[in-house]
C-alpha cells in the first residue's frame, strides 16, 4: 500500500524509518518523490498544503500526525474519505506534562517572581498548597482527561467542563451551555482543551472571562482560534486575567509583530505542548492501515458533524 507524507514540522527519515519497521513493505512516498498519484490510497499528513489531497484520485483514508484535525477540514477540496485522529501515548504524555508545567508554575507564583526579578525586587512569598488552588479542564477528550487526572493526582482541587456529560472519579464534571457558568465561577487556573469546532471558535472571550474570579490564570493548548485575542489584552489590563500561558495562536508562527510577544504578562510557546513520538505512533498509522486493507472499521475516525 503506497502512503503520502507531508508534513514541515516532522522529519520524514524519522517517520518512514518507524513505519517500515511495523510494515517493513509500505510504499512510502513524500510530495517530491510522489510518482503515480493514482497508485496512493492513503495519506499521514500535518497541515498539507489545500488541493494536495484532492490530487489523490484512490485515496481512501487520511491520517492526521496530530489530534486535532482542524487545519484539514478547512481544506474545502479534501475527499470524501476517513480522517483518522492521532491518538498515542506520546501525544497524550507530553500535552499532560505541559500541562501540568504550566499549572505548577502558576501555583509556585512564578509569573509574579519573574516580574519581580525584571524590576530587581527579592519578595519572598509563601507559596499556596495545591487544594488551595482549583484547576478547571475545558475538554474532556483523551488528552484532556489525562490532563485533569494528573492534577488531581498532584493534590489540585480539579472540575471539568465538557459539551456533552462524562464522568470522573473525584473531579466535579460540568456539561453543555447550562454548566458552563457554574464550572468557570471560583477557577484559579483555566485550562483549555476543547476540539476547535464552529461552536468553541471564539469561546475564550471577554462575555468568558468576565465569569471568572478576578487574578484567574488561563492557558490554552487547543487551538489558537478558540480565544479572542484582544479581549485577553484587555482582561489582563483589567486584572480580570493575571496571566496567560498560551502555546496557539490563529497565525502560526505568530507574526513579529504581534502584541503577545512583549506582553509582560503572557507566556508564549511555539506549539509544543503535545508531541507524537515516530517510534510510538507510527505503529497506531500501521494497525489503521492494515484495517483499511482488510475492510475493517478504522479506529479514531472524526465525526464530520462534530468537527473532531
Amino acid at each position: 500500500m503506497a502512503l503520502l507524507f507531508f508534513s514541515e514540522g516532522d522529519d520524514p527519515v524519522m517517520w518512514r524509518e518507524a513505519l517500515l519497521k511495523h510494515a517493513p513493505d509500505l510504499d512510502f512516498r513524500e510530495v517530491d518523490t510522489m510518482g503515480d498519484a493514482a497508485e496512493i490510497e492513503t495519506a499521514l499528513v500535518w497541515r498539507p498544503p489545500a488541493g494536495l489531497l484532492a490530487k489523490l484520485p484512490n485515496l481512501k483514508a487520511i491520517f492526521s500526525l496530530a489530534a486535532g484535525v482542524d487545519a484539514l477540514l478547512a481544506d474545502t477540496s479534501l475527499p470524501p474519505v476517513p480522517i483518522c485522529r492521532m491518538v498515542d501515548p506520546s501525544l497524550t504524555t507530553t500535552m499532560t506534562e505541559y500541562v501540568l508545567l504550566g499549572t505548577l508554575r502558576y501555583l509556585r507564583e512564578f509569573d509574579i517572581f519573574e516580574a519581580l526579578a525584571k524590576e530587581g525586587k527579592w519578595e519572598w512569598r509563601m507559596p499556596p498548597a495545591p487544594h488551595e488552588r482549583k484547576v478547571g479542564m475545558m475538554g474532556l477528550g483523551v488528552l484532556g482527561t489525562d490532563a485533569a487526572l494528573a492534577l488531581q493526582r498532584h493534590g489540585f482541587e480539579v472540575s471539568a467542563w465538557s459539551r456533552t456529560p462524562k464522568s470522573l472519579a473525584g473531579i466535579v464534571c460540568h456539561s453543555g451551555a447550562d454548566g458552563l457558568d457554574p464550572f468557570l465561577a471560583d477557577l484559579d487556573i483555566l485550562v483549555c482543551l476543547l476540539p476547535l469546532t464552529a461552536e468553541t471558535r471564539g469561546i475564550l472571550d471577554a462575555e468568558l472571562f468576565a465569569k471568572l474570579k478576578p487574578g484567574c490564570r488561563l492557558i490554552n493548548v487547543a487551538r489558537g482560534p478558540h480565544l479572542v485575542d484582544d479581549d485577553l489584552l484587555a482582561a489582563l489590563e483589567k486584572g480580570q486575567i493575571a496571566h496567560a500561558t498560551l502555546d496557539v495562536f490563529h497565525k502560526e508562527p505568530l507574526p513579529a509583530d504581534h502584541p503577545f510577544w512583549r506582553h509582560p504578562k503572557i507566556t508564549v510557546t511555539p506549539h509544543i505542548a503535545s508531541n507524537g513520538r515516530p517510534e510510538t505512533a507510527a505503529k497506531t498509522v500501521v494497525e489503521n492501515m492494515e484495517r483499511l486493507a482488510r475492510g475493517e472499521p478504522l479506529a479514531n475516525v472524526v465525526d464530520f458533524d462534530r468537527g473532531y
